[in-house]
């Protein structure tokens, strides 16, 4: 069963266009391995703030090229 908080993300990253392979590609590991996460293969320590970090840093490096 998937953690809460990959569904809240999940909603987040559909609303601003942020796709699997980007955040993927920010954390530095495939995108296999993220859809293992929000499907809740895997619960590693720590993943929640790994991937919240890379999904704000995506919407922070997007404002800043448009500004």
């Amino acid at each position: 069963m998937p953690d809460a908080w990959t569904g809240d993300l999940i909603g987040r990253m559909h609303n601003a266009g942020v796709n699997a392979a980007e955040l993927a590609e920010e954390i530095g590991c495939t995108k296999a391995y993220v859809s293992m996460i929000f499907h809740g293969s895997r619960a590693p320590e720590g993943a929640k703030e790994r991937f919240e970090s890379a999904f704000r840093a995506i919407l922070d490096r997007r404002a800043n090229s448009t500004t």
